[in-house]
């Protein structure tokens, strides 16, 4: 199944519509929203990918997120890929954008915050395994486990106080 997707330039104007595919094997610029989850106490979700995926099998994220579809927002990404992947439907807070480089090609990263206090539902396909950390622990974790490299990146661009 194709997933279409707006190509973008290096300031983020549309250039036309591509398939996400198509716009990774070519290195097109193209929008991915992402989201960091806290609960009630402050703590940040992380989560583990599957190890039969075809992106970053096995490896850890604190993001929940995916491509910006055509014609949606970075925010209507987030907080679709959330109910997509968390099965929850929460308000997310955009925080900023960032042009990333990526380990399989060049996106737009919008990041965005979400105060999640229902019980989650992880989709089985994109999460095996997922635990609350405190910021503290996400900074030990980052250092230990095998993290998303893309991840890593927004972690140290991060405006917020996870950056000691």
């Amino acid at each position: 199944m194709s997933e279409l997707v707006e190509r973008v330039d290096e300031d983020d104007r549309v250039l036309g519509v591509v398939d996400r595919g198509e716009a990774i094997a070519r290195g097109w610029l193209h929008r991915v929203a992402t989201t960091v989850c806290r609960d009630a106490e402050g703590r940040i979700l992380v989560h583990r990918r599957p190890a039969g995926v075809a992106r970053f099998p096995a490896q850890y994220n604190w993001l929940i997120g995916g491509a910006v579809e055509v014609g949606e927002s970075y925010v209507e990404a987030a907080g679709r890929e959330l109910g997509e992947e968390l099965g929850v439907r929460v308000p997310v807070r955009f925080v900023f954008k960032f042009l990333c480089r990526g380990a399989i090609s060049p996106y737009w990263l919008g990041v965005h915050e979400a105060l999640v206090t229902e019980k989650i539902e992880p989709d089985p396909a994109e999460i095996g395994w997922y635990r609350w950390v405190s910021e503290s622990e996400l900074r030990d974790v980052v250092g230990r486990w095998a993290f998303v490299a893309d991840g890593v990146e927004t972690l140290r661009r991060y405006p917020g106080p996870l950056i000691p």
